[in-house]
């Protein structure tokens, strides 16, 4: 890899339709630059709200060099705050989840109410004002049962995505929802080469043969063009879901950063199971409302940091999140209604093998893909305009991004 990295340069030397050059892939400073100009100031998907359901249950994760904490506050009002106490920079939370009356640095006690404020520091002298150590927030939503957050002192406007998320989301009942399984797995692959694997399904019919029983490897189930530019059997699917009142139908970020549309699985599968039927045996302990059994998944996808499935029995839901510039986690969480118990309404094996199976073939494909491109011999070769069409927006809307942010600043004339 070259010894000095200008990501913008390389930005500008891009073919089009072609994939990245190497060291967007591999570089220690196009990985800074992503986290500077992207994960520190766009709004990433954190955890599903299910996750905290009581005031006092928390959940941590690290965004690049950022400790978060998001927890539940006794107004039941989800909250996300910096991981680090105001003393002398303690992590609070070290657990990945837990619960606690009072968020408490285990290095002096001080000790913060749940919505941030300084409670308790002692010995701390005359004069002391304790409301000017207030952990320190981070701009924090609940869309319809997903958790966002953004490191930005001024974040993007969410205003596009909420209303049309949570329309979509409403039928699913999320905030109806628990955790039945969580895995986090460690992908040895650039966080672009995740989500660029995510958005084709050209390789699906080699590698997925789990998840190929019920999701088809049509190119337009993952990249569509608009609200009435589908496939005929996807137009179908969304003329009869929304005539019985379920938002299915193509929506798009007006730059493709986030998508919604609702998609048939095969042969009227009703889940992603081995046997197609749905894993949620009982309909009264299946997730949200739905007016049938094949309605479907409901793809979700918000870049940088998300895909998600919304199905008719429950929902899985994805969280990337870079470590290094060849390492990224993949934490996936599916959910079931919250009286749905474990080996009496759904099996954990049949709810989870499908994706846990397409999870570590994915895996193995990124880290491959990596492998390969951190070889010298690496040139970016042309996608597939047909079945690489979603990664190219990926890819157009990654490079024109970064392409904005890291462009001079004029100067002001003094």
């Amino acid at each position: 890899m070259s010894p000095n990295v200008n990501t913008a340069s390389l930005l500008a030397e891009r073919i089009p339709g072609h994939a990245l050059q190497r060291d967007l892939y591999c570089s220690q400073q196009t990985f800074d630059d992503d986290l500077e100009q992207i994960f520190y100031r766009e709004w990433l998907y954190a955890v599903p709200a299910c996750e905290i359901p009581k005031p006092g249950n928390y959940s941590t994760l690290q965004v690049g060099a950022y400790p978060l904490v998001i927890v539940r506050g006794s107004d039941n009002q989800i909250r996300a705050f910096h991981n680090v106490c105001r003393h002398r920079g303690q992590r609070l939370c070290s657990k990945v989840t837990g619960s606690t009356p009072k968020l408490v640095c285990p290095y002096h006690q001080w000790t913060y109410d749940l919505d941030g404020k300084l409670m308790y520091a002692r010995d701390m002298g005359e004069g002391f004002d304790a409301g000017k150590y207030k952990l320190k927030s981070v701009h924090c939503v609940n869309l319809g049962g997903m958790v966002f957050i953004c490191l930005a002192q001024v974040p993007p406007a969410i205003s596009d995505l909420a209303p049309t998320l949570m329309k979509y989301l409403t039928p699913s009942g999320l905030n109806e929802a628990k955790i039945a399984h969580s895995s986090t797995i460690v992908e040895n692959g650039n966080w672009k080469l995740v989500i660029e694997n995510n958005r084709e399904c050209y390789h699906c019919g080699g590698a997925h043969p789990s998840l190929c029983r019920t999701y088809s490897d049509n190119p337009r189930m993952t990249a569509m063009d608009g609200p009435d530019s589908a496939s005929p059997d996807i137009i179908d699917h969304w003329k009869r879901c929304e005539a019985a009142g379920l938002p299915s139908r193509f929506v798009n970020h007006p730059k493709m950063q986030w998508r919604l549309a609702r998609i048939p699985l095969l042969n009227h599968a009703e889940s992603y199971t081995l046997s197609g039927k749905a894993a949620v045996k009982d309909p009264a302990k299946r997730m949200g409302a739905m007016p049938f059994n094949d309605a479907g998944s409901l793809l979700f996808f918000h870049y940088p940091n998300t895909w998600n499935h919304f199905l008719a029995d429950h929902a899985i839901v994805f969280r990337i999140l870079p470590l290094t510039p060849t390492t990224t986690q993949v934490t996936t969480n599916w959910l079931v209604h919250k009286d749905a118990v474990e080996g009496v309404d759904y099996d954990l094996e049949d709810l989870t093998h499908v994706w846990i199976h397409t999870n570590d073939e994915d895996r193995q494909v990124v880290e491959e893909n990596q492998a390969g491109i951190l070889s010298p011999a690496y040139e970016p070769g042309p996608y597939s305009t047909i079945q690489e069409e979603g990664v190219l927006q990926f890819i157009d809307w990654y490079s024109e991004t970064m392409t904005e942010r890291l462009a001079p600043k004029p100067v002001a004339a003094e």
